[in-house]
């Protein structure tokens, strides 16, 4: 999985099967372009996230969504943004508006000004520690990212079962999705115990 991300490349990554049993599409974050993002889009919910670090969020201006956060999983959703149009966003929606966005929020030397809100990119903040400290997709797409030599920001998102579109997509089926379209396929248990 981290070859695979060193190389720009999309892989899958799943959780326990007491937790959520889902499988996320994952990459750096300073890497998807506009096709990895409408492969995302495709294949997801739609629901487009970007794992950071707490500071880069501090840095951004992108506090809590909430002031008291009742998630089960304790998932640290911000503030939702888009880029502004001052680096070519029209509505922020289309896969192209979406990896712009991705992009700037990797860039270290991007700002909050750059940004506006709401928008279409849900950050989320990773605990420190990474999966070590909590064993969500969240911190499996920063550390993978931080793994890979990229910048600690990992584009994630949930893959929606082609069995059964109502419901996400859990093991076996998200084994043979992966051997169909050439994705690695790891585990939050895997990139804990590297």
């Amino acid at each position: 999985a981290i070859a695979s991300m060193k190389r720009g490349e999309m892989v899958v990554v799943v959780d326990d099967m007491d937790r959520e049993n889902e499988g996320d599409f994952i990459m750096a974050a300073d890497q998807c372009t506009e096709l990895d993002m409408a492969r995302i889009v495709r294949y997801s919910s739609g629901v487009v996230c970007i794992a950071m670090e707490g500071s880069r969020l501090e840095e951004l201006k992108l506090p809590p969504m909430v002031t008291n956060n009742q998630d089960p999983k304790g998932t640290a959703f911000s503030v939702t943004v888009d880029a502004t149009k001052k680096h070519g966003i029209t509505t922020g929606i289309s896969a192209s508006d979406r990896a712009t966005t991705i992009n700037l929020l990797a860039n270290p030397s991007t700002a909050a000004i750059d940004f506006h809100r709401p928008g279409h990119i849900f950050p989320l903040r990773a605990q420190e520690g990474g999966v070590l400290a909590r064993d969500g997709h969240t911190e499996a797409a920063v550390d993978l990212s931080r793994l890979a030599g990229r910048s600690p920001a990992g584009v994630l998102c949930e893959i929606v079962s082609e069995d059964n579109p109502t419901e996400m997509m859990r093991l076996p089926e998200i084994r043979r999705f992966c051997k169909r379209h050439g994705f690695v396929l790891t585990s939050i248990v895997d990139i804990a115990q590297y």
